[in-house]
């Protein structure tokens, strides 16, 4: 159970502090709520300070010591406080609330106060897979809608950071395509070729890369076998990168709604993790996320 287990190590950690953006929202109050159940951390909400306060009380949270509310006059606004936040070292984590996504990462971005590193910001999904003795990697699903091979290496070391936080020493990277070999009409395939010669020429560190991989090759040794795949990822993938957005939505959504698996994700690249989840994600998700994203911190 290593979703749960993160809580459970987490709540036994130094308390750190989770900024919300825009936290107005019935459904963002009950994910601070189960955060704060599982004594995950401190909560600063940012956003319409009257309305935040009514949902505070519904859900009996009025007068926690663990929540301070702090009144922004727009969205744009609560995003902006939100970050700089983070930004002065007020707050460890940062969490959407309800905001449009790109309102919130305006903020995120902001050349003076944002939160840029340089580096690509991407999404990371941690899935428990039933069925499965390991925790699955999936990225990127939400963020880079068609990446480079530039952005596909950076993107590998993000997940790479993820990965080696949760006790990965080396994580086994399979590059996904249709074809486990290099067809130059594919650019998936020729990408990941070049991912694996990268790896291998010391360009992308901290892992293992082998590529072009179909999604059976890399997580089924029954499979690689079958295809007479020999490498150290065929078959035993932590971390699966996708080719574009919309394999990776599929693949995140697949997991959840056919597999049942459980899940937690970040958006990984920036000074700090960010929860970003959506409307849809369970509440359980949401709890995951937070747990992940805390546990994922540097400080």
């Amino acid at each position: 159970m290593l979703l749960e287990s993160l809580i459970d190590k987490v709540a036994q950690t130094a308390k750190k502090t989770i900024a919300v953006a825009v936290a107005e929202d019935e459904e963002v109050i009950d994910a601070v709520a189960d955060a704060l159940n599982r004594n995950l951390g401190n909560f600063i909400l940012f956003g319409d300070q009257k309305k935040i306060e009514t949902i505070v009380a519904l859900k009996h949270l009025n007068g926690n010591p663990n929540i301070k509310i702090i009144h922004a006059d727009s969205k744009a606004q609560a995003a902006e406080f939100a970050v700089k936040a983070i930004y002065n070292k007020e707050a460890n984590v940062l969490m959407k609330g309800n905001i449009p996504t790109n309102i919130f990462l305006k903020a995120v971005l902001n050349k003076e106060y944002g939160l840029r590193t340089g580096n690509v910001l991407s999404h990371v999904a941690v899935f428990e897979v039933p069925g499965f003795n390991r925790p699955i990697l999936v990225t990127d699903a939400a963020m880079n809608i068609a990446p480079d091979l530039q952005q596909k290496a950076q993107i590998v070391q993000n997940a790479v950071a993820i990965a080696k936080k949760l006790g990965i020493e080396t994580p086994k990277v399979a590059p996904l395509a249709a074809v486990e070999v290099v067809n130059p009409v594919m650019q998936a395939t020729v990408d990941a070729a070049a991912l694996t010669m990268m790896n291998s020429r010391g360009q992308i560190t901290g892992c293992i890369i082998d590529g072009p991989l179909a999604l059976d090759n890399a997580v089924s040794v029954l499979a690689a076998e079958h295809k007479g795949l020999q490498s150290e990822v065929a078959g035993n993938a932590d971390i699966l990168l996708v080719p574009a957005i919309e394999v990776g939505n599929v693949l995140y959504k697949s997991l959840v709604y056919f597999a049942q698996a459980k899940v937690g994700a970040v958006i990984a690249g920036a000074r700090v993790p960010i929860v970003l989840t959506s409307r849809a994600d369970k509440a359980q998700s949401k709890l995951y996320s937070l747990a992940l994203a805390l546990s994922c911190t540097n400080e």
